[in-house]
């Protein structure tokens, strides 16, 4: 649990530090968060996993205290980029990207963790996370929709064939929403749910979060709290673009896709960013056994699909679709011959 805890929460302090002091912390914040975990990522590959079989108390009480520090880092992203803290417009811009990526790559991936566990408390905890930046409907749409059909045309969040993260970004962004509140609603219809549903909740807790914002900064805390809610969903939506592109399950004979496998995600076995989203890059374990808790999760690069660069990386490189197109076809070429259409 060192590296998990190490990887996450040192950003957290300089975050911190950025939020209160600004200055060179600010600058310190978003360097831990892009080059120095870009470094470490190349010192050393493969980081042993845990004992898939174990539990992992420690790893439940980092998720936790993630969790519930996600929402004073918010607000403090939010009033240093309205520009409520003296900050130059610069180190405004520097902020926004720091407090983004981390509330995209740590605060996705841990809310991400939180909704697949048992503990109603810790899915909550998850739900609000998610909430907090404007997209409770993943907590739904992900593990009802996503996990069923992944690799299907029934999942809006699996690449289409060689569609560029753009085109994707904007289906989904439509398509993931309605996806997921039909498939909440047919499962309370089936289990005879009453009271709320799961989507008002979601807005609910979404428009406090907007309040306390509109609160603490006016109209440009408001607007701060809209783009930083905007970046970090859309580094949810690249995330699950690059580790299900071109992997497809094959569609049988009698009509049903074939069981989802360790050859229908990608993954990636750089150590820093991955202690750093909690083991997300491991994702086709996580498909294959989603009950079990991310310092469980296995890797092995013979028979799961591994992209040549962390996922940060990756991430960036799906920016660019040619080039994006150059490096992954051949790959996925390699795992799926047959054509990767959805």
């Amino acid at each position: 649990m060192t590296r998990f805890a190490a990887a996450t929460c040192a950003p957290v302090l300089l975050l911190v530090a950025a939020g209160v002091l600004g200055g060179v912390w600010i600058w310190a914040a978003l360097a831990y968060l892009t080059l120095l975990v870009f470094a470490l990522d190349r010192l050393r590959a493969l980081a042993a996993p845990g004992d898939p079989g174990a539990e992992f108390p420690a790893g439940t009480a980092l998720s936790v205290v993630l969790g519930l520090l996600q929402f004073p880092l918010l607000a403090l992203a939010v009033v240093l980029v309205a520009g409520k803290t003296g900050a130059t417009g610069a180190e405004r811009v520097a902020g926004f990207l720091a407090f983004a990526l981390f509330l995209g790559q740590v605060g996705n991936s841990n809310a991400h963790e939180l909704i697949h566990r048992s503990d109603r408390r810790l899915r909550r905890l998850g739900v609000a996370v998610y909430a907090s930046v404007l997209y409770g409907h993943h907590a739904s749409a992900h593990p009802l929709v996503h996990h069923v059909h992944v690799g299907t045309a029934k999942d809006p969040n699996s690449p289409r064939g060689r569609e560029s993260f753009y085109r994707y970004l904007w289906r989904v962004w439509r398509s993931e929403y309605r996806a997921g509140k039909a498939a909440e609603t047919a499962r309370r219809a089936r289990a005879g749910a009453q009271g709320w549903h799961p989507y008002l909740s979601y807005a609910a807790i979404s428009l406090a979060a907007l309040a306390v914002s509109l609160a603490l900064a006016g109209l440009p805390g408001l607007l701060a709290h809209l783009g930083l809610a905007a970046y970090v969903q859309s580094q949810l939506m690249i995330t699950d673009y690059v580790q299900h592109y071109r992997l497809p399950r094959a569609i049988r004979a009698n009509g049903k896709p074939e069981p989802c496998g360790p050859q229908h995600s990608w993954n990636t076995p750089h150590w820093c960013s991955s202690a750093l989203m909690l083991n997300a890059p491991r994702h086709s374990d996580h498909h294959t056994r989603p009950g079990v808790a991310y310092p469980g999760l296995r890797l092995d690069p013979e028979e799961m699909p591994t992209l040549p660069h962390s996922l940060p990386v990756m991430a960036l490189i799906a920016l660019w679709p040619a080039q994006w197109r150059r490096v992954m076809d051949p790959l996925a070429d390699r795992w799926q011959p047959r054509p990767a259409e959805l």
